[in-house]
């Protein structure tokens, strides 16, 4: 089986081809336009032990469509893995226009890409096909203090980004509607785990804390997320672009609503219990000025995928965060190398 990822180089695409080189024996592609957050090491460390792995990287933005088209061919995928986007809320409310080309402008381009191989495939084969679509709970929108988001929540997004998510989730049911691509949507919540870029808010806490610089928290730390360990999710979607329907729908949540605050606070608790740290890491927690527009609650309801695909996390929030702590301490080397490489320090951004 052929499977081609898109974004393979990314947080969640890293875990999921290295996850694949673990555990199956397909033949894997990875399409990634190498972006600032993109970072092959965990896959290179893995290919380093292992023999007779097909695997193959191709340095490509999904707007080089002429490329992408060729390429999409000459793979000859039997499953495509959408994972390639923008995603940070703060770097979108800076620069929509790059969540535009790359979730818009790329998605439609691969859409196109796979409906033209298609054309060619279903002349030549009865084998299954499928295209996932990896996206975001945030193009539902913002919670209350109750309720949780399913499959028929209707869409309320409220950043570029998530919009720009939603956009691409609508394209791909179109396409499955108009063209019967054989198409399949996932939403997740808050992904966290090793190997993440630190931007995002748990590696962020983790390397100012090593670094001892101001922790920011915005607004009053009440927003509140559900948090999913990437190795749950990455579990899920193979699941997913294995047994699910074309044409469905899964809601993919980790059980584990917290509040931003908490979340800083954790951290610190489990960084002060580490002997080779110095302890009283909340000295350094800082209240700043709230992000524009910030989503107060998300929460997802899984029981979609669990009753129809038997998907449950593995990992409680509790041990999934204290194995992501401990591995940005031992791990530090990695964000150093490639903070310098993006060129970000952890400054604001998005204001």
């Amino acid at each position: 089986m052929k499977i081609l990822i898109t974004g393979g180089s990314g947080f969640i695409g890293g875990c999921l081809v290295r996850k694949l080189i673990n555990d199956y024996r397909f033949s894997i592609y990875n399409i990634d336009k190498y972006g600032y957050a993109s970072d092959d090491t965990g896959i290179e460390n893995i290919l380093k032990e292992k023999k007779n792995i097909n695997y193959s990287f191709f340095k490509l933005n999904l707007t080089e469509k002429n490329k992408l088209d060729d390429l999409v061919n000459s793979i000859a995928p039997d499953i495509i893995m959408h994972l390639a986007a923008e995603s940070h809320v703060d770097r979108s409310i800076q620069t929509p226009g790059d969540f535009i080309e790359s979730n818009i402008v790329g998605t439609y381009n691969l859409l196109e890409a796979t409906r033209s191989y298609l054309r060619n495939r279903v002349q030549n084969s009865d084998k299954r096909f499928i295209f996932h679509h990896i996206s975001t709970d945030e193009v539902f929108g913002s919670l209350g203090n109750t309720g949780k988001f399913n499959e028929e929540t209707a869409y309320d997004p409220r950043s570029p980004y998530s919009a720009s998510k939603a956009s691409s989730d609508h394209l791909v049911r179109a396409y499955f509607h108009t063209y019967n691509l054989p198409c399949l949507i996932t939403n997740c919540s808050n992904n966290f785990g090793p190997w993440q870029f630190p931007e995002k808010l748990i590696p962020l806490v983790i390397t100012k804390a090593i670094n001892n610089q101001p922790i920011p928290i915005y607004g009053d730390g009440s927003n509140i997320r559900d948090w999913l360990f990437v190795q749950d999710h990455v579990d899920a979607l193979l699941l997913c672009a294995l047994k699910g329907i074309p044409g469905e729908t899964y809601c993919i949540g980790g059980y584990g609503e917290q509040t931003n605050k908490y979340i800083v606070n954790r951290i610190c608790e489990i960084m002060d219990n580490e002997k080779s740290l110095p302890s009283n890491h909340s000295k350094l927690i800082t209240y700043v000025q709230d992000r524009p527009g910030h989503d107060k609650r998300y929460a997802i309801d899984s029981t979609k995928i669990t009753a129809e695909l038997g998907w449950m996390p593995k990992y409680g929030f509790e041990k999934g965060l204290e194995t992501t702590v401990k591995w940005y301490i031992n791990n530090y080397s990695w964000c150093k190398k490639i903070l310098e490489k993006s060129k970000y320090n952890g400054e604001r951004i998005g204001i």
